[in-house]
């Protein structure tokens, strides 16, 4: 069993070339070596979010707190809420973050994957208007 302590982990801010508006991430390392995982504690303020991007594995999101509105390309803009869990498959193009009103705090728990980023989700994205 291997435990990670989230209180004795430095969180850092989010990169802007990665993120749109502010979120501050706490990454958790040493969950698991085969499959490796890779989990992150990632606190949004209002409608921030990430950018485009992509995983080489399955990735999912659990919310801990508020909203949050999350995108697969070519699927309408959707929103879950505290509780709820979100399963994105490999090489599926999408988009997760805060609602505009409420802060959001998720985990995100990446399965044998690299992160690939790509480009800014644009407001009209981010408003469903795309």
């Amino acid at each position: 069993m291997r435990i990670v302590r989230l209180a004795a982990l430095a969180s850092e801010a989010s990169d802007p070339n990665t993120f749109t508006g502010h979120a501050r991430m706490t990454r958790m390392p040493g969950l698991s070596d085969a499959p490796a995982i890779k989990a992150f504690r990632v606190e949004f303020e209002p409608a921030a979010r990430t950018h485009w991007h992509t995983h080489s594995g399955p990735q999912l999101l659990v919310v801990l707190d508020g909203r949050c509105r999350l995108q697969c390309e070519g699927e309408p803009v959707r929103e879950i809420e505290a509780g709820d869990v979100a399963g994105i498959e490999p090489g599926r193009r999408h988009w997760h973050g805060a609602s505009a009103d409420a802060p959001m705090t998720h985990l995100a728990v990446n399965v044998e994957s690299v992160t690939t980023w790509l480009d800014a989700v644009t407001d009209a994205e981010y408003g469903g208007r795309d």
